[in-house]
């Protein structure tokens, strides 16, 4: 049986949410929520293999501290200037 679009977007909420560290939660789950419903299916592909990836190697990419795979860099990059916006605070 396969999942259903539905079925598919609330596992990745679900996923993006509950990702085993605070800080990652913080980053992705705000955007999945703003964002996921109005990926295309090329796009929802690559938060998939992004969604796979440990936290530590994703909080490394975001903060510059280490490249990240060329297939999630530009997903990965809009995610970090959407949670920048959201957690910096605006002088």
């Amino acid at each position: 049986m396969t999942e259903t679009a539905e079925a598919r977007l609330k596992r990745m909420k679900m996923r993006s949410w509950r990702r085993g560290t605070k800080e990652m939660d913080l980053v992705l789950g705000p955007w999945a929520d703003a964002h996921l419903a109005g990926l295309d299916a090329v796009q929802l592909e690559v938060y998939e293999a992004l969604l796979a990836e440990n936290d530590q190697d994703l909080m490394a990419w975001i903060f510059g501290q280490a490249a990240p795979p060329p297939a999630i860099a530009g997903l990965l990059g809009e995610i970090s200037d959407f949670a920048r916006q959201r957690l910096v605070p605006k002088e």
